[in-house]
């Protein structure tokens, strides 16, 4: 399999993770998202996804799939070893929950395109800018420890004592989070969970800095 990917991107990350999990071989081929640019502007990628954005991932037939949990749940569908979701409906929906809490509520709010939107379209500062990044990471992820510290479902993982996709999501905007100096101080379960998740070579091997495109 061939994974377009940027080190920096948490969509990316999200994927390395799972295909780490699951054992499966891939090649990277990086898209810079800021060089020239922006590399996924450019007419090769855009004929390989018209939206843009990764990660993209062609399977071994040549399929072509983009949006991270979309292609996650690919993964888990074909390669149901190593399970990323649980085999009760109920606790699949949980795990799913927690995954779209994260892609779907925090991380869309600091995508690159749309910090660079806020400083250049609209001419906000650089403090203002991470005034922005802080407060939507902060609220959200104070959302999720709600829901983790108190629902007994969670373990040493978001779900139970194995990776789902849940943390796939969670460790790639921690790493964000950390980068930006958010104030992690109140969301001791995340916290807990992510350090737990990065005891484990799968989730070490997806880092950011140990991909091909980090230096």
């Amino acid at each position: 399999m061939k994974l377009y990917t940027f080190h920096r991107s948490s969509a990316s990350f999200r994927v390395r993770i799972a295909l780490n999990l699951k054992g499966l071989p891939y090649e990277s081929l990086p898209v810079h998202l800021s060089r020239n640019g922006g590399e996924q502007n450019l007419p090769a990628f855009k004929s390989v996804n018209p939206q843009g954005l990764v990660p993209v991932l062609i399977d071994d037939e040549g399929h072509s799939m983009n949006q991270s949990l979309a292609i996650l749940e690919y993964l888990e569908e074909t390669c149901p070893q190593a399970a990323l979701l649980p085999s009760n409906p109920v606790d699949r929906a949980r795990v799913r929950s927690l995954a779209l809490m994260i892609a779907c509520e925090i991380h869309p709010l600091n995508n690159l395109r749309v910090l660079h939107y806020v400083t250049g379209e609209l001419g906000v500062t650089e403090e203002q800018k991470n005034t922005w990044y802080k407060h939507w990471v902060e609220l959200g992820l104070t959302q999720l420890e709600q829901r983790l510290s108190q629902e007994p479902q969670t373990g040493r993982f978001c779900h139970g004592d194995t990776p789902t996709f849940a943390d796939c999501c969670l460790v790639p905007q921690i790493f964000n989070a950390k980068r930006f100096e958010c104030d992690l101080s109140n969301v001791p379960t995340v916290m807990r969970i992510f350090d737990h998740c990065m005891e484990h070579e799968a989730f070490i091997a997806a880092r950011p800095e140990r991909q091909i495109d980090a230096s």
